[in-house]
């Protein structure tokens, strides 16, 4: 079992920054990938990004692309969404999830999720 644990919501103004964290515990070592994933009020669930635990692959939404920063504390076992030029759009709560058997970017094929946590990006 994997437990995950978001943190680092809030609400903000339109082109500021905001940083997510998801500490992972339990078994660790069996994770392959992590996602970060989210869902606007109305709105189903979709992408955010999605990179390789133990190595550097990345994808990123087309959205957040050039917006969004990954990075990482092995030590803590905690990765960080960094969000910079917010924007309304934004507005959602950021799940995180792991994926213990192949890298995807679908979220039906991730095992373990987080609470969420709520981002909110004032116009």
């Amino acid at each position: 079992q994997v437990q995950l644990v978001e943190s680092g919501g809030g609400l903000v103004q339109a082109g500021e920054s905001l940083r997510l964290s998801c500490a992972a515990s339990g078994r660790t070592s069996s994770i392959y990938y992590m996602g970060w994933f989210r869902q606007a009020p109305g709105k189903e669930r979709e992408f955010v990004v999605a990179f390789r635990w133990g190595g550097s692959s990345t994808w990123f939404a087309d959205s957040v692309k050039g917006r969004f920063t990954i990075s990482r504390d092995n030590a803590k076992n905690t990765v960080y969404l960094q969000m910079n030029s917010l924007k309304p759009a934004d507005t959602a709560v950021y799940y995180c999830a792991a994926d213990i058997t192949r890298g995807t970017t679908l979220q039906s094929e991730y095992d373990y999720w987080g609470q969420g946590t709520q981002v909110t990006v004032s116009s």
